[in-house]
């Protein structure tokens, strides 16, 4: 038997696409059996399959499980919770590897797959040779077994162990994605006074969309915050795995700035040691983890690339500004805004301030937001390129670890190419609104040198 998967829904870090058209039942059946073959080749026997609270995440897992049975898989079935709670039953449980149906931040119609096997992301070239693996069909053949473990109470206390924060009032806003009955129960077990909504998982996401790097997706919890009069307020995307965060006056906190926060608490413990974040981050983060004796490292966007780092220089800390906060000190280096929420109480414990007063220490900075521009799929990354070889041909101070970041007089601009989406990413970062100006200028105009104009691209 073989299987032709769409191949838009191969992406870099996962599979993913819209339910009844890109992705369908059959498709998961067959990722099921392509995955079966590969986990068996490497000795793997046992694989833990989690989801999140969409519509037709079981119909698919459903699908999967089949495929991964009858391709001489046993299946040890997590259920319904956040992706970071399928990472974790990778390390709790006795599995080889895990597979989570979600459709992460997208919108309701989509879904797809995250896929762990023998400690690792599987992504990129991996992803790519299950779409020829299937169209080949180079399957292996068996009668696996289901189990059912309900693992949400050994979570909630591993997400606990260990925990040293104060007593706080805080806002929690799951934005009916996965995470919020592991919520729930995470606040009955937390010091001080929780208030907490859309904890009540919805697939339709009727409240807003569960995405906390949007900001208009935290004004529920701004509301919230600013009514009750909290200390601070915690929002998490639709599968659990990226953090938003707002002070008592509403500002939000991004994750770079997250970072700043929880960076000095790790380096208080491991001196000297290193801290990644990509290439979005502020420059002002890089700047801070150096003040405070770490190693700032400025590495590629993407979960994938962020956690091969990681391992690769033993670092204790690494973040996004998507939200994604990897914690490998007290924790296993995935991505986890429950566990990142923790850390973050008890950093602003440690502090010895409110977070209202750590956001004001911050040097203050203007930046743009993510700016998107829609480009032919052809051209994306030879639009990067002719940008850096007309830059260092100007003899500009150009960091090229993930497209082309730019340092001024005035601050820094970046454009890269989109892992999975047909856009350029550009983003500027300055210390008044006038030198801002001045960089997106220059952003416009080697854009429009390429042929490329500012049409902002759909989210």
């Amino acid at each position: 038997m073989t299987h032709q998967f769409n191949p838009t829904i191969l992406r870099e870090y996962d599979i993913r696409g819209i339910v009844g058209d890109t992705l369908t039942e059959s498709d998961a059946y067959a990722l099921g059996r392509t995955f079966a073959a590969l986990a068996l080749a490497e000795g793997a026997k046992r694989i833990a399959v989690g989801r999140d609270g969409r519509t037709h995440s079981g119909m698919l897992e459903a699908a999967l499980i089949h495929g991964l049975n009858e391709g001489g898989v046993d299946v040890v079935q997590v259920g319904m919770g956040p992706s970071p709670m399928l990472y974790f039953a990778t390390y709790y449980l006795d599995v080889d590897g895990g597979i989570q149906v979600t459709g992460s931040h997208n919108p309701a119609d989509y879904n797809g797959f995250k896929l762990l096997l023998k400690g690792r992301s599987i992504f990129g070239a991996e992803i790519q040779q299950i779409g020829r693996r299937a169209a080949s069909g180079e399957w292996s053949e068996g009668s696996g077994s289901i189990e059912e473990v309900d693992i949400r109470e050994a979570y909630v206390d591993r997400l606990l162990q260990g925990f040293s924060g104060k007593p706080f009032r805080i806002g929690w806003d799951c934005g009916n994605g996965a995470a919020g009955p592991i919520l729930d129960m995470l606040v009955e077990r937390l010091p001080g006074q929780h208030h907490v909504i859309f904890s009540q998982v919805d697939g339709r996401f009727p409240n807003h969309h569960p995405d906390p790097t949007v900001e208009t997706n935290l004004s529920d919890l701004k509301q919230l915050v600013a009514r009750e009069q909290l200390d601070f307020g915690i929002a998490f995307d639709g599968d659990g795995d990226r953090i938003g965060a707002i002070d008592s006056k509403g500002r939000v906190i991004w994750g770079d700035q997250l970072l700043m926060i929880l960076a000095e608490a790790v380096l208080r413990e491991l001196p000297g040691e290193t801290i990644i974040a990509d290439v979005k981050a502020s420059q002002t983060l890089f700047d801070r983890i150096a003040e405070l004796g770490g190693k700032p490292l400025m590495w590629k966007t993407g979960h994938s690339l962020i956690k091969a780092k990681m391992k690769e220089t033993a670092a204790p800390l690494a973040g996004e500004m998507s939200g994604h906060i990897f914690f490998k000190h007290r924790w296993y280096g995935f991505d986890d805004a429950l566990y990142a929420a923790v850390r973050l109480i008890e950093a602003v414990s440690a502090s010895g301030k409110s977070l209202t007063q750590l956001k004001d220490a911050m040097p203050s900075a203007v930046a743009t937001p993510e700016m998107r521009f829609q480009v032919d799929e052809s051209r994306k990354f030879a639009i990067v390129d002719e940008v850096r070889d007309r830059l260092s041909t100007d003899g500009a101070k150009v960091d090229a670890t993930d497209g082309v970041r730019v340092s001024t007089a005035d601050g820094w601009w970046l454009i890269r190419a989109s892992n999975t989406q047909d856009v350029l990413v550009a983003r500027a970062e300055a210390s008044d609104e006038a030198g801002l100006e001045r960089l997106v200028e220059q952003i416009d105009a080697q854009l429009a040198k390429s042929g490329v104009e500012r049409v902002e691209a759909a989210h």
